[in-house]
């Protein structure tokens, strides 16, 4: 048999066209066989296919294109290894709620259960990891298969996240029966956001009203909701502060940022109000031994982001951003009760904190080997990024730095999973995804080389990506754990290996620096190369001697009760506290 062409209304063609009708511009993926039919025809409906060399890297350029975009983000990846491949990043995007659509194939139907090349069952493996998973056998039903994996990805049947389908190729090349070419499935309409219930929302305004000492932290349900969250910070004279998942949503000038002083305002707040953010570890699951006796307002449009860990006084299930509006509508006409000296000084103290910082990071010693200290990469970094920049950070001990040197408008990070190797293809995806604006990706060497191969695509598809190595020839953050904790260095060292010479030779940009004097230049050229809507790649030689916060606190040798050691300290005490 000779293969022929696809045809126009083929399943695979089907495909197409629906993620054309939904405002897909990109699909992020990997070739093979069996989905070589939708391939073309993605190709054929003018859908830039960005090629890339991991289908675990394709799932997570399409995460962040998702975070970036506000849409739904497309992987294909191929069948059975192409499919276990893709496992960790669909994983990271089932943590971080994103909404990514995962395609695949399948052999075709009268091979099924036969021994067929990469004959797996899918489904089984991605389920757990996903909000819909399903295969497709007859070619009729893919349009209503495709719009309702759609719409469980963008959260309208509850919470959002990565959603999986696969086709036998079979079906692919099927004709899809014209009547049941509804037009409504291609329909881009989205569900209207949940909005909250008036109850709750007064008695949300009535609480925080009543508060001296308001906290609010706000998470990935409140990316949408900056205007309204910044007008009810200026109402209440509360605090604020971001986390990875909602970073640059209040700009770092505003008078309720005190991210400086996290660890202080956390035991000192008599209200949290979470918004679409989950008391997770980052946040000590909300125990009461950081947060002391205050209480909870918990505001979020899924039940992750609601009730977990800690239940709230009042619980507002609804869109963020409209339960914020309507909480500034129905406000008492009285002036809150906040205490604005309590505001007041911790402002000052972080501008403190924050100025100190700056001053110290550009002047961080060298470790007793020579080697530049990581604040020095991170200081001139924050000299030469544009105010719009968006900022990648990857790594262990270098993320620890980065997140809290490298400031940002848009941020993006491995996220609560500690899925590090995503820098890479965070970055080509942002490039594509934010054209004009300035992307650098901040990683550690160890980070960097999960998905180093996609340089490649960075230099293929012409994406404008800084990618600026910390190269300390280790897995900096359980060495230090290994030394301190059982005193012996096992399996953790890697080579100072030269990053650069590998990106030229992928005809890319790349320089080595080894002395603070030499990298402003060395960003300005790399800048350049971004101008000209080519890639960079720097490799900075830093010491492993410098310690990051994450590394003293404890995280690498996970304590029993919380992720840091001294609130592992605490929740001990307080667990072990007589109760009358």
């Amino acid at each position: 048999m000779t293969p022929t062409p696809i045809g126009e209304q083929s399943a695979a063609a089907a495909i197409a066209r629906f993620l054309k009708s939904r405002g897909v511009q990109r699909v992020y993926a990997l070739c093979g066989g069996h989905i070589m039919p939708i391939w073309m025809r993605l190709d054929a409906e003018g859908i830039r296919l960005v090629d890339v060399r991991d289908e675990r890297a394709a799932v997570y350029m399409a995460h962040a294109d998702a975070l970036l975009t506000g849409g739904l983000g497309v992987a294909l990846v191929t069948a059975g290894p192409g499919v276990t491949n893709a496992m960790t990043g669909i994983a990271n995007a089932h943590v971080a709620k994103a909404p990514v659509l995962v395609l695949s194939g399948l052999p075709p139907t009268p091979q099924e259960n036969r021994g067929a090349l990469q004959d797996i069952v899918h489904t089984e493996l991605v389920r757990s990891l996903t909000r819909y998973a399903r295969t497709v056998r007859h070619p009729d039903l893919v349009p209503q298969e495709l719009a309702e994996a759609t719409a469980r990805a963008l959260g309208e049947a509850g919470e959002p996240g990565p959603v999986y389908l696969d086709f036998p190729v079979d079906t692919l090349r099927a004709d899809v029966a014209r009547p049941m070419q509804l037009p409504e499935w291609g329909d881009p309409r989205r569900a209207l956001p949940v909005p909250p219930h008036p109850a709750a929302v007064q008695a949300a305004a009535d609480r925080l009203w009543a508060a001296r000492r308001v906290l609010f932290i706000s998470g990935r349900g409140a990316r949408g909701a900056g205007p309204a969250l910044c007008a009810l910070l200026d109402r209440l004279g509360a605090a604020y502060l971001d986390t990875g998942e909602s970073k640059g949503l209040v700009p770092d000038d505003h008078p309720s940022v005190v991210a400086a002083m996290r660890g202080s305002v956390m035991g000192q707040a008599d209200l949290v109000v979470t918004v679409g953010r989950r008391l997770d570890f980052q946040l000590a699951f909300g125990s009461p031994a950081v947060f002391g006796n205050a209480g909870f307002l918990r505001i979020a449009d899924c039940a992750a982001e609601l009730r977990d860990n800690r239940r709230g006084e009042v619980e507002v299930f609804a869109d963020p951003g409209l339960a914020l509006q309507a909480i500034l509508k129905a406000a008492p006409a009285t002036t809150p009760a906040a205490d604005s000296g309590w505001l007041t000084g911790l402002r000052d103290q972080h501008h403190q904190r924050s100025a100190k910082l700056a001053q110290s990071m550009q002047t961080a010693p060298a470790g007793s080997d020579g080697r530049m200290h990581p604040n020095r990469v991170l200081a001139a970094l924050r000299e030469a990024l544009p105010a719009d920049a968006v900022v990648v950070a990857d790594g262990g001990d270098f993320l620890s730095f980065a997140r809290v040197g490298l400031p940002a408008s848009t941020y993006l990070d491995p996220g609560s999973l500690g899925c590090i190797g995503v820098g890479t293809p965070f970055g080509i995806a942002a490039s594509l995804a934010c054209p004009g604006r300035t992307v650098v990706v901040a990683t550690g060497d160890g980070a960097f080389g999960f998905n180093a191969m996609e340089i490649d695509t960075a230099v293929r598809q012409r994406a404008p990506v800084l990618i600026v190595v910390a190269n300390n020839g280790s897995w900096a953050i359980e060495v230090r754990d290994q030394q301190e904790t059982h005193g012996k260095v096992v399996g953790t060292h890697l080579q100072f290996a030269d990053h650069a010479a590998m990106a030229r030779a992928f005809n890319m940009h790349g320089e080595r620096v080894e002395r603070p004097e030499d990298l402003n230049g060395a960003i300005a050229r790399a800048l350049g190369e971004l101008r000209a809507g080519r890639p960079a790649l720097l490799d900075v030689i830093v010491t492993p001697e410098a310690a990051s916060s994450d590394a003293k606190s404890g995280l690498a040798w996970v304590p029993d009760l919380q992720a840091l050691a001294a609130w592992d300290t605490a929740e001990r005490q307080w667990r072990n506290r007589p109760v009358a």
